[in-house]
């Protein structure tokens, strides 16, 4: 049969090209507008083309923006981002925004301020619109309202409480926003604007948002500016974080995690340990477990990572100890040696063994330490020059004879009485069990973003 080949079909409907976009855009007052968008276009011809349609002058006094909840403006950068069927509005553009919300956030009327405080800290989540209000100084606008407003509405907050308190958190909130964009530095602010913003953890403890934005605050500042980390170490103590992890707010127990972290992170060596002194006189370890790990409520995945951070940062502490070998000619460490031998065997020594001579002593050592389980009877601190776990697993053997002398003097009495195929050797084992748990913890391994 002869093959019967189809005519080429010229009506066929060829796809669009690529750099068009169809979408409707929104003008208040009149219908939405459905156009296409050529995306070789300049943005400002589009913008143009736009308000030419709705009879619009000053067009460069416009911009497009996402309807969506972002609010986010199109720009020459992220333009490529708007997809087909998409909703944008004709606005006015960053820069008016920016003016007008400077303008309006220094008005006489509260009502009027409070309105334009919530406006600020919805649109400052856009870098566009914060890059236009930060040119205009905003920053220092913002925090001289930090810094003098108690003092400046403090007959107010009698009558207006309320109204005081979601100013501020507006204010707290458009400044988070504004500095999460990385375009000014953080060692640009003052005493006086950290000692306001330490004073609101204690201070205002009880408004959910207000606390939350100030610990956001103290956290960057210690993060990015190692200035800030002083002072704000001179401003906030332990003992004022901790009670707001007892508290039933998980963001808010975060957030407090979140603080310590940083103080942890950026704390000089020297220092870290006397923190987690601290940390543990606070019984921040029985804290955590009691209203964070078993609260009635699932841990959400930013507080398991502060909660990893904190782990990672005390057991951090042990890695020194972990890598440091025994020095044998070290007779404070050797004294220690002494110690852990004393306190498993003098109580059934005789009372005039030091009396016997020098050999005697010698021999009677060699065979305690053989009953301790070290595998160098003779010279003891040989076994703690394997690093890890060096000095850490000494320190963890004297930690248990001193505070569980009953239990340690019954484990080295009943091993050094066992067959050898039987015997758990306290010394030995110690030293094993030190290693592994540094191995299983991690310790010394640095921290991950993710985890």
């Amino acid at each position: 049969c002869p093959v019967v080949l189809a005519p080429v079909n010229s009506s066929v409907a060829m796809p669009p090209p690529a750099d068009i976009v169809k979408v409707a855009i929104e003008w208040p007052g009149a219908y939405p507008k459905l156009m296409e968008i050529d995306q070789k276009k300049p943005l400002s011809s589009i913008i143009k083309e736009v308000c030419d349609g709705w009879s619009l002058a000053n067009h460069d006094q416009f911009a497009l923006q996402h309807a969506d909840s972002s609010n986010f403006y199109i720009t020459e950068k992220n333009r490529n981002e708007i997809k087909n069927g998409a909703i944008l509005r004709l606005t006015t553009s960053p820069a008016q925004n920016a003016q007008q919300l400077h303008e309006r956030i220094q008005s006489s009327s509260m009502d009027a301020k409070l309105e334009a405080l919530k406006d600020l800290a919805n649109y400052s989540r856009d870098v566009t619109f914060a890059q236009e209000f930060i040119n205009l100084d905003g920053i220092s606008l913002l925090t001289q309202m930090v810094e003098s407003g108690t003092e400046r509405y403090q007959k107010l907050q009698k009558i207006m409480k309320p109204c005081f308190g979601d100013m501020l958190s507006f204010t707290l909130t458009a400044f988070v926003e504004l500095m999460d964009h990385g375009i000014v530095s953080w060692d640009t602010f003052s005493v006086a604007f950290i000692k306001k913003i330490a004073s609101y953890v204690n201070k205002f403890a009880s408004d959910i948002s207000i606390l939350q934005r100030s610990l956001a605050i103290l956290e960057s500042m210690v993060l990015n500016s190692h200035d800030l980390y002083q002072k704000v170490a001179q401003e906030i103590t332990i003992g004022q974080l901790i009670p707001h992890l007892q508290g039933t707010d998980q963001e808010i127990q975060t957030y407090t995690i979140a603080v310590i972290n940083a103080l942890f992170l950026k704390a000089p060596d020297d220092k870290r340990q006397e923190m987690a002194n601290i940390l543990a006189q606070k019984q921040l370890r029985s804290i955590i477990l009691t209203h964070v790990i078993r609260a009635q409520r699932a841990i959400n995945n930013e507080m398991a990572h502060q909660l990893y951070v904190l782990q990672v940062l005390t057991f951090n502490l042990l890695e020194d100890r972990m890598m440091t070998k025994m020095d044998p000619q070290d007779q404070a460490q050797r004294d220690i040696i002494f110690e852990l031998r004393r306190i498993a065997f003098d109580a059934e020594s005789e009372p005039n063994n030091s009396s016997g001579s020098m050999e005697k002593r010698k021999s009677m050592y060699t065979r305690d330490y053989k009953k301790l389980g070290f595998i160098n009877h003779v010279n003891p601190a040989m076994d703690f020059t394997q690093t890890p776990p060096g000095m850490l697993a000494l320190d963890n053997m004297l930690y248990f004879a001193k505070h569980h002398q009953d239990a340690y003097i019954r484990i080295v009495l009943e091993n050094s009485s066992r067959e050898d195929k039987h015997e758990c050797p306290f010394g030995r084992s110690s030293i094993e069990l030190t290693k592994m748990l540094c191995e299983i913890l991690k310790v010394g391994e640095l921290r991950k973003l993710t985890c």
